[in-house]
């Protein structure tokens, strides 16, 4: 099968060939149709501080054909076609073939191209965890509630402000820096905008509502720390998805007797916890929305095929922190 890998932290990607693998126990081969990029990508690469022998695959984000199943696997036949996240502690989907347990796999959306199928899984298992098992917000307990969500415009911020507004139907209030980022935020359904380059704290206070329940930070916690603590509403709960280089007094949160809590999607499958069956289960419902219409794809661009030149590209944008939705790559050629 083919692959593009990277040797080093400032290699560009190198085509290479290694034996299809096979597919046992719980795991599906899947031939890759299409893949997105996302900035984990990009850190993988900076996190590699030494020469590798044989170069590392990355990439978390595609849709396939399943080609062969492992002799566990209950949930997928033999040309399925599926749509997943995989494992950061696996080779990645900058490949023509891909090994994926079946329990972190759904089955794609019916009505859309594999492209818009791909670039949804990571991005929609983040903002699903963060919003129903981190924050534990609930349909029928927190509709009407306000959430503030840093950082709206990008992947998934996108995925978020849908489903809050869909599936919890919450009040959501959102931050954009640009006329375009605004413009696709209200487009997904956000109630409110305002800039998280100016003090958030000020801004959401002039809108004159409540303040957040939830907050759901997808953009620089260190810089938004201070402005989340003053914000969140008493018995709020804040969740973020961005580490921290700095130290953060939790205790200025005691008083209002408000929780933070981190979301990182990849903890399931890292950990092969007991329920990573639920991350196939969210892929479905979340498949089930995008068929329904209730939500919508966040593809913005494809590039063209995976390749060294178009994957550069890609990463290119993604670093700019400046790009709206997800960007597509199809089938190695």
């Amino acid at each position: 099968m083919k692959a593009y890998g990277f040797n080093s932290n400032d290699s560009s990607p190198i085509l290479f060939e290694q034996a299809m693998p096979e597919a046992t126990s719980h795991d599906v081969l899947i031939e890759i149709d299409a893949i997105a990029v996302n900035p984990v990508d990009t850190k993988v690469i900076a996190a590699i501080n030494e020469q590798l022998e044989s170069p590392k695959i990355v990439g978390w984000d595609a849709a396939g054909t399943v080609r062969s199943i492992g002799e566990n696997v209950t949930l997928f036949k033999t040309g399925d076609k599926v749509f997943y996240a995989g494992d950061l502690t696996r080779p990645g989907c900058y490949t023509s073939h891909q090994l994926v347990d079946e329990r972190i796999v759904g089955h794609a959306p019916k009505t859309l191209t594999a492209e818009q199928s791909a670039v949804m899984p990571l991005t929609s298992i983040t903002a699903w965890e963060a919003l129903f098992s981190r924050l534990k917000i609930t349909e029928t307990a927190d509709a009407g509630k306000n959430i503030l969500i840093i950082g709206g415009a990008g992947g998934v911020g996108s995925i978020a402000i849908q489903l809050a507004k869909s599936i919890a139907k919450l009040n959501v209030i959102t931050t954009a820096s640009r006329t375009d980022s605004e413009q696709w935020c209200r487009e997904l359904g956000a109630d409110y905008i305002i800039n998280h380059h100016s003090d958030l704290a000020v801004q959401y206070r002039g809108l004159g509502i409540a303040d957040p329940d939830y907050i759901l930070c997808l953009n620089d916690t260190d810089r938004h720390f201070s402005a989340m603590a003053e914000l969140i509403a008493p018995q709020g709960m804040i969740c973020s998805i961005v580490g921290t280089q700095e130290k953060h007094d939790l205790d200025i949160l005691k008083s209002k007797s408000a929780g933070f809590v981190w979301e990182f999607m990849f903890t399931r499958p890292m950990f092969k916890t007991s329920d990573m069956l639920k991350q196939h289960q969210l892929l479905n419902a979340i498949a089930n929305l995008l068929d329904e219409g209730k939500i919508i794809s966040t593809h913005k661009q494809t590039i063209g095929a995976i390749s060294s030149k178009n994957i550069s590209l890609a990463h290119q944008q993604l670093l700019t922190g400046a790009t709206l939705g997800k960007i597509a790559l199809t089938a190695i050629i």
